[in-house]
């Protein structure tokens, strides 16, 4: 078996990324993929985005709930990086054509870390304990890949089909809540559209997180203090284009909002 060169891979991605086109699936491609490999390509990939003066600014577990899992035919989920370029002001105008391919709108709860974790042996406690506060977030999803045709190597080598994500401006103590009954509801065009909890990430989101935590610490990642956490979607992904406008509210906490041309 002739082995895959993850370097050419990342750099594939990364043309993609840049000059906004797909690519058919790695899959397709090299059906002896393995999910290692496809790690090995996001990790390469990040060091492309950092060598173009991108910074790292957190990490995001993706394809947690069974919602997602069921649309994208993805039954595990993954884990990818954020960057500088990545995030995108509360109530921002985006272009589509300038940053996106194939955008989809997830709602979901961020965590802004209060202090150092390194996996493994993290619990749900330990993520709760060493966070400084949560807000409502829209992650914009977008893949390279064609069509969204995915499994679950193509993903993660995709930096788990990371594309922007916004950040509402209310903060809140995760002590003072019970993150796993928080209800978030969206609504897109002024129109409700879903609604989901907590509880759909792995039953609770610092049991995803710890997830992540205890999986970056399998390749020596650890979090850092200050670093913003995605805890992945709790309602189906939505496709969005030109003119849609996404609000979201996150019960006790706050909201998020972001308009595309």
């Amino acid at each position: 078996m002739k082995d895959i060169d993850t370097k050419k891979v990342a750099s594939d991605l990364f043309d993609a990324l840049k000059g906004q086109y797909c690519l058919d699936p790695l899959t397709k491609k090299f059906p002896e993929i393995s999910i290692e490999d496809a790690y090995s390509i996001s990790l390469h990939l990040l060091e492309k985005r950092l060598e173009a003066g991108e910074h790292l600014i957190g990490k995001k577990i993706g394809v947690t709930s069974k919602v997602v899992q069921e649309m994208l035919g993805v039954h595990q989920p993954d884990f990818g990086f954020l960057t500088s370029e990545m995030q995108i002001p509360n109530k921002s105008t985006v272009s589509i054509k300038d940053l996106l391919i194939q955008p989809r709108a997830e709602g979901e709860i961020a965590f802004i870390l209060s202090k150092d974790l390194q996996g493994p042996g993290i619990n749900a406690e330990d993520v709760l304990n060493s966070t400084e506060y949560v807000l409502p977030c829209f992650e914009i999803v977008d893949s390279r890949i064609d069509n969204w045709k995915i499994a679950i190597q193509d993903t993660i080598a995709d930096n788990a089909s990371c594309g922007i994500f916004v950040l509402g401006d209310d903060k809140r103590d995760p002590h003072e809540i019970e993150l796993d009954k928080c209800k978030l509801k969206v609504y897109k065009n002024g129109n409700f559209l879903s609604q989901g909890q907590g509880s759909a990430v792995q039953g609770h989101p610092c049991k995803a997180i710890a997830w992540l935590a205890n999986t970056l610490g399998e390749f020596n990642i650890p979090f850092k203090a200050g670093e913003i956490i995605l805890s992945g979607s709790l309602v189906p992904l939505e496709p969005v284009v030109c003119g849609d406008e996404m609000y979201l509210e996150l019960e006790g906490v706050g909201s998020a909002e972001i308009k595309f041309i």
